[in-house]
Protein backbone atom coordinates (compact mmCIF):
# COMPACT_ATOMS: atom_id res chain seq x y z
CA UNK A 1 0.00 0.00 0.00
CA UNK A 2 1.61 3.51 -1.00
CA UNK A 3 -1.92 5.22 -0.15
CA UNK A 4 -4.95 4.81 1.32
CA UNK A 5 -8.09 3.92 -0.49
CA UNK A 6 -10.73 6.04 1.12
CA UNK A 7 -12.30 9.39 0.24
CA UNK A 8 -13.94 10.39 3.17
CA UNK A 9 -12.06 9.18 6.90
CA UNK A 10 -15.46 7.64 7.91
CA UNK A 11 -14.74 5.07 5.16
CA UNK A 12 -11.17 3.96 6.46
CA UNK A 13 -10.48 0.64 7.16
CA UNK A 14 -7.61 -0.45 9.93
CA UNK A 15 -5.19 -1.65 7.43
CA UNK A 16 -5.76 2.32 6.23
CA UNK A 17 -5.04 3.71 9.41
CA UNK A 18 -2.60 1.01 10.48
CA UNK A 19 -0.67 2.64 6.78
CA UNK A 20 -1.25 6.65 8.08
CA UNK A 21 -0.09 5.94 11.29
CA UNK A 22 3.34 3.93 10.40
CA UNK A 23 3.68 7.04 7.91
CA UNK A 24 2.88 10.02 10.41
CA UNK A 25 5.89 8.76 12.95
CA UNK A 26 8.36 8.90 10.68
CA UNK A 27 7.11 11.99 9.32
CA UNK A 28 7.25 13.04 13.31
CA UNK A 29 11.10 12.04 13.09
CA UNK A 30 11.86 15.00 11.12
CA UNK A 31 10.31 17.91 13.21
CA UNK A 32 13.78 19.44 14.95
CA UNK A 33 14.98 19.92 11.50
CA UNK A 34 12.07 22.01 10.11
CA UNK A 35 11.92 23.94 12.78
CA UNK A 36 15.49 24.97 12.66
CA UNK A 37 14.94 25.61 8.93
CA UNK A 38 11.94 27.64 10.48
CA UNK A 39 14.22 29.82 12.60
CA UNK A 40 16.15 30.59 9.84
CA UNK A 41 12.65 31.84 8.09
CA UNK A 42 12.71 34.52 10.94
CA UNK A 43 14.90 36.46 8.55
CA UNK A 44 12.68 36.84 6.48
CA UNK A 45 10.15 38.71 8.62
CA UNK A 46 10.05 41.98 10.72
CA UNK A 47 12.75 43.78 10.55
CA UNK A 48 13.49 47.15 12.21
CA UNK A 49 15.67 45.81 15.17
CA UNK A 50 19.32 46.41 15.78
CA UNK A 51 19.38 42.21 15.07
CA UNK A 52 17.65 39.91 13.03
CA UNK A 53 14.95 37.60 14.37
CA UNK A 54 16.78 34.68 14.01
CA UNK A 55 19.60 36.98 16.35
CA UNK A 56 17.58 37.71 18.83
CA UNK A 57 15.87 33.86 19.23
CA UNK A 58 19.64 33.00 19.23
CA UNK A 59 21.03 35.74 21.87
CA UNK A 60 17.68 34.31 23.80
CA UNK A 61 19.01 31.39 24.40
CA UNK A 62 22.75 31.94 24.11
CA UNK A 63 21.44 33.86 27.52
CA UNK A 64 19.60 30.93 28.25
CA UNK A 65 22.55 28.98 28.13
CA UNK A 66 25.48 31.18 29.83
CA UNK A 67 23.27 31.64 32.52
CA UNK A 68 23.17 27.54 33.50
CA UNK A 69 19.52 27.04 32.56
CA UNK A 70 18.35 23.34 31.45
CA UNK A 71 18.23 22.10 27.67
CA UNK A 72 14.11 22.45 28.21
CA UNK A 73 14.64 26.37 28.96
CA UNK A 74 17.56 26.61 26.68
CA UNK A 75 14.87 25.54 23.45
CA UNK A 76 12.37 27.37 24.69
CA UNK A 77 14.65 30.52 24.78
CA UNK A 78 15.60 29.28 21.37
CA UNK A 79 11.90 28.92 19.82
CA UNK A 80 9.85 31.37 21.88
CA UNK A 81 9.14 33.63 18.27
CA UNK A 82 8.89 30.78 16.07
CA UNK A 83 5.61 32.16 15.72
CA UNK A 84 6.18 35.64 14.25
CA UNK A 85 6.60 34.87 10.66
CA UNK A 86 3.47 32.93 10.56
CA UNK A 87 1.24 33.50 13.34
CA UNK A 88 2.13 37.49 14.00
CA UNK A 89 -0.83 38.22 16.22
CA UNK A 90 -0.58 34.77 18.63
CA UNK A 91 3.18 34.33 18.14
CA UNK A 92 3.24 32.89 21.50
CA UNK A 93 0.66 30.89 21.24
CA UNK A 94 1.85 29.17 18.43
CA UNK A 95 5.49 28.48 19.67
CA UNK A 96 4.07 27.13 22.80
CA UNK A 97 1.99 24.66 21.04
CA UNK A 98 4.88 23.60 19.12
CA UNK A 99 6.65 23.52 22.10
CA UNK A 100 4.41 21.86 24.90
CA UNK A 101 4.32 17.88 24.38
CA UNK A 102 8.14 17.84 24.19
CA UNK A 103 8.98 19.92 27.53
CA UNK A 104 8.20 21.13 30.92
CA UNK A 105 4.96 22.70 30.94
CA UNK A 106 6.16 25.54 32.96
CA UNK A 107 8.51 26.34 29.98
CA UNK A 108 5.43 25.62 27.81
CA UNK A 109 3.65 28.57 29.93
CA UNK A 110 5.89 31.09 29.85
CA UNK A 111 6.39 31.02 26.08
CA UNK A 112 2.54 31.07 25.45
CA UNK A 113 2.40 34.19 27.67
CA UNK A 114 5.41 35.79 26.99
CA UNK A 115 4.07 38.54 24.59
CA UNK A 116 1.35 39.55 27.64
CA UNK A 117 4.84 39.74 30.09
CA UNK A 118 6.65 42.11 27.63
CA UNK A 119 4.21 44.93 27.41
CA UNK A 120 5.71 45.90 30.94
CA UNK A 121 8.22 47.56 28.83
CA UNK A 122 6.64 49.16 26.14
CA UNK A 123 3.05 49.25 25.89
CA UNK A 124 2.61 52.75 27.21
CA UNK A 125 4.47 53.60 24.26
CA UNK A 126 2.17 52.13 21.45
CA UNK A 127 -1.22 52.46 23.40
CA UNK A 128 -1.56 49.21 25.06
CA UNK A 129 -1.90 47.92 28.76
CA UNK A 130 1.60 47.78 30.11
CA UNK A 131 0.24 45.86 33.12
CA UNK A 132 -1.32 42.73 30.87
CA UNK A 133 0.64 40.69 32.43
CA UNK A 134 -1.10 41.18 35.87
CA UNK A 135 -4.01 38.87 34.08
CA UNK A 136 -1.61 36.26 35.24
CA UNK A 137 -1.31 36.95 38.92
CA UNK A 138 -0.91 33.84 41.33
CA UNK A 139 0.10 32.01 38.83
CA UNK A 140 2.63 29.11 39.74
CA UNK A 141 4.92 30.25 36.83
CA UNK A 142 4.26 34.35 36.98
CA UNK A 143 7.85 34.85 38.75
CA UNK A 144 9.75 32.63 36.26
CA UNK A 145 8.03 34.34 33.18
CA UNK A 146 9.11 37.84 34.87
CA UNK A 147 12.52 36.46 34.89
CA UNK A 148 12.46 34.56 30.95
CA UNK A 149 11.37 38.12 29.83
CA UNK A 150 13.56 40.49 31.72
CA UNK A 151 17.09 38.29 31.79
CA UNK A 152 16.45 36.75 27.90
CA UNK A 153 13.81 37.61 25.84
CA UNK A 154 13.46 41.82 26.35
CA UNK A 155 17.59 41.97 27.06
CA UNK A 156 18.16 40.44 23.62
CA UNK A 157 18.24 42.84 20.82
CA UNK A 158 22.06 43.64 21.21
CA UNK A 159 24.18 43.47 17.83
CA UNK A 160 27.31 43.77 20.30
CA UNK A 161 26.38 40.55 22.34
CA UNK A 162 28.74 37.93 21.17
CA UNK A 163 25.63 35.42 20.07
CA UNK A 164 26.13 31.37 20.11
CA UNK A 165 25.19 30.21 15.95
CA UNK A 166 22.80 28.15 15.49
CA UNK A 167 24.52 24.83 15.08
CA UNK A 168 25.76 25.00 18.69
CA UNK A 169 22.04 24.47 19.81
CA UNK A 170 20.79 21.75 16.69
CA UNK A 171 21.89 18.41 19.10
CA UNK A 172 19.54 20.22 21.89
CA UNK A 173 16.48 20.96 20.16
CA UNK A 174 16.83 17.09 18.21
CA UNK A 175 17.12 15.82 21.77
CA UNK A 176 14.61 17.37 22.88
CA UNK A 177 12.06 16.64 19.99
CA UNK A 178 13.04 13.27 19.71
CA UNK A 179 11.35 12.76 23.22
CA UNK A 180 8.31 11.22 23.36
CA UNK A 181 5.44 13.29 23.22
CA UNK A 182 3.72 14.39 26.03
CA UNK A 183 5.81 12.43 28.42
CA UNK A 184 4.98 13.02 32.50
CA UNK A 185 8.25 12.41 33.30
CA UNK A 186 9.52 15.55 30.59
CA UNK A 187 5.85 17.34 31.32
CA UNK A 188 6.25 17.34 35.31
CA UNK A 189 3.47 19.55 35.91
CA UNK A 190 4.01 22.18 38.74
CA UNK A 191 7.13 21.54 38.77
CA UNK A 192 9.54 24.53 38.88
CA UNK A 193 13.18 24.54 36.94
CA UNK A 194 15.66 27.61 37.89
CA UNK A 195 16.05 29.57 34.51
CA UNK A 196 19.51 30.68 35.90
CA UNK A 197 21.67 27.87 37.54
CA UNK A 198 25.32 26.86 37.63
CA UNK A 199 26.52 29.03 34.35
CA UNK A 200 28.25 27.13 31.74
CA UNK A 201 31.56 28.04 30.21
Amino acid sequence: MDQVKFTQMKDGTQADYEFLTKHEVAYTKGTADRLLGALVELDEGLSGYKVTRLGHSLQAATRAYRDGADIDWIVAALLHDIGDVYAPYNHDEYAAAILRPFVREQCAWCVQTHADFQMVYYGHLVGADPNKRDRHQGHAYFDDCVAFCEHWDQASFDPAYETLPLDFFRDMVREVFARSPYDPDVIRPGVREPLRGTPHP
